[in-house]
Order: C-alpha cells, then sequence, then structure tokens
C-alpha cells in the first residue's frame, strides 16, 4: 500500500503485486462493461438535473477516470457497505464500532489513513468469506438506495456526465470492492469500474486479494492496463482525485484533475498547474476550466461513539 507521503509518481515503481492488482482489475472491469452497456438499453442512467458546459471533445481514445471515496461520493464506499452488511447481521456491533471510527477518521482528518483502511479491508473480506459473489452484488445493490445514492457530489458526477456526453468512456477506480464499485458505476450510468478484486473460487469468496488493494501505484497499473486493452491514449485522457496517494494515476493522464482535494495533493497540483475544485466549500476553481456544478455537497455524518450509541438505542 503507498505510504502517506507519497508526492511524485515517478519516485517509488509499482510492486509486482500492484502490476497484478492493477491488471486483475482492469481484466474484471472491462468484463463488467459490457454488461453495464446491455443493462443501459434497458433503463436510462439517472443524471443530474442540471448539466454545466464542459471543454469536453469527442474523441473515441480519450476517458475518463473518476476517484470513488471523497471525489464522487462523500466518504468511503467501503464504510457505507459495511453498515449496509451489518444490518443484514453479517457481524456484530463491535465490527460497526470500527468502520464508524474508520469512517469518523477519514471525514475529520480529510485523507486515507492506510493503517485505517487496511483493517477496514481485512474486515470485509473475512466478513464475505464463504459468501457468493452474486449474493454481494444483490446487496450492493441495496446498500447504494440506502446509505451512498443521496451521498453522490453533485459536481463531480455532472463532470463525469460531461464526459458522457461528448461520446467518452468514463471510469471509477477505487480501492472499493470491483464488485461494488459496478454497482455505483451502473447506477450512476458509467461505462465501468476498475477496484480491488477479491479471490473467489467457483463463484464464492476465499477470503484472499488477488495482488493487494486496489490504491496509490496499482490504480495506476490498473489504468494503464485499461488504456492498453481498450485502445486508449492516456494523453488525451482525464483522471479526477482528492487524495495524494492517487498522484501516480493522475500523473498518467494528460489531464489531470484534483478535485476536494487534501493538502498534499492541492499543493501538488498547484505546482504542477492542475485543473482544482472543492465541492465541500464551493471555492472556485484554481484554473478555468471545470464549470460550477448544480449543488454543492456537504460532508455529513458523526463519530463513531454517536453511531454506536445510535445503534444500542434502536
Amino acid at each position: 500500500m503507498a505510504a502517506l507521503g507519497w508526492l511524485t509518481p515517478r519516485r517509488r515503481s509499482a510492486t509486482a503485486r500492484s502490476v497484478l492488482a492493477g491488471e486483475a482489475s482492469a481484466e474484471a472491469a472491462r468484463k463488467s462493461s459490457q454488461e453495464l452497456e446491455e443493462l443501459a438499453h434497458d433503463a436510462g442512467p439517472d443524471v443530474p438535473d442540471r448539466e454545466p458546459e464542459f471543454p469536453v471533445l469527442g474523441d473515441d481514445r480519450a476517458a475518463a477516470f473518476f476517484d470513488l471515496d471523497n471525489t464522487v461520493m462523500q466518504g468511503a464506499a467501503l464504510f457505507h457497505f459495511g453498515r449496509g452488511l451489518y444490518k443484514r447481521k453479517f457481524f456484530e456491533t463491535r465490527d460497526l464500532a470500527r468502520f464508524a471510527w474508520q469512517q469518523a477518521w477519514f471525514r475529520l482528518a480529510g485523507v486515507e489513513d492506510p493503517e485505517h483502511m487496511q483493517d477496514a479491508r481485512d474486515s470485509a473480506l473475512s466478513i464475505v468469506k464463504g459468501h457468493r459473489v452474486a449474493e454481494l452484488m444483490s446487496i450492493g445493490e441495496e446498500i447504494y438506495d440506502e446509505y451512498m445514492a443521496e451521498r453522490i457530489w453533485p459536481g463531480t458526477r455532472a463532470l463525469a456526465q460531461a464526459h458522457l456526453d461528448a461520446g467518452q468512456r468514463v471510469w471509477l477506480v477505487t480501492a472499493a470492492p470491483v464488485e461494488i464499485a459496478t454497482v455505483i458505476a451502473r447506477r450512476l450510468g458509467l461505462t465501468g469500474a476498475l477496484g480491488t478484486v477479491a479471490e473467489s473460487v467457483d463463484g464464492v469468496y476465499t477470503g484472499k486479494l488477488v495482488g493487494e488493494p486496489l490504491h496509490g501505484p496499482a490504480k495506476a497499473e490498473a489504468v494503464r492496463a485499461l488504456a492498453t486493452a481498450e485502445g486508449l491514449d492516456l494523453s488525451r485522457c482525464a483522471a479526477y482525485s482528492d487524495s495524494h496517494n492517487d498522484i501516480p494515476m493522475l500523473s498518467l493522464v494528460g489531464h489531470p484533475y484534483a478535485i476536494n482535494p487534501d493538502a498534499k495533493l492541492r499543493k501538488h497540483a498547484r505546482a504542477f498547474e492542475w485543473r482544482l475544485r472543492d465541492y465541500r466549500t464551493a471555492r472556485k476553481a484554481a484554473k478555468v476550466g471545470i464549470p460550477a456544478a448544480a449543488g454543492v455537497g456537504a460532508v455529513a455524518g458523526g463519530t463513531a461513539a454517536a453511531i454506536a450509541l445510535h445503534r444500542r438505542r434502536r
């Protein structure tokens, strides 16, 4: 996993596990995108009420890659998924409290803490071990409606829609499980998703990962692998993220954007004249080119203690 001190994209090469994770995620994303295209004919995407003008040219060799947590959606997808599994009695209250503490840290610090994220992923893997992939996909649909739909940043969603309207493909790129990421991508009308691939045998989770979590350098490897397979020109592509951990991915493309950036990414973006947009505070973009979007999201939620207390009272 990438350390919090990561600042420049080329000082550290991807490990073999990063490459494996990236290639596995790209393969899973390509398989799921065909299904998403078929489903799109049956039900159109839920698009924003207002779609801003955006300077994106139609180009079949261009695509856009969006980080998920705190870029497209407020908070961490894995936490919201954990809440949904708790509601369905996949695990106990003490596990929920741990998830809640990790989410509270994520919201207050505004950055991804590697130890917290690793603990959350280890917990999730132990929880889903022995369950069928199809079961988790079905539950993911329900959890999206319960906890995630109202937490999508309208501004970032509008940016993704602008790429789609220009005829470009749009992919989520996240450390969240690829199954959950695929559900979110489909519900937003996106092309598909790159996510962490959990090992399964005969459709049943083993409790292990393929490679490593799709984080830091692994995200860049996934984007690189997908671009090669899909015939994309990365110099024409765009990428969006809030975290300095994603500088390797952002540096791959010709059009990097910092969305709701943490302090290190904001500093890096200014140094390299990347475009910025912060939907948390309604700040103006640091460089002309990103439009104002309909609505400004607000970070919601509370502390672990408040969530645990709420659960005990029910």
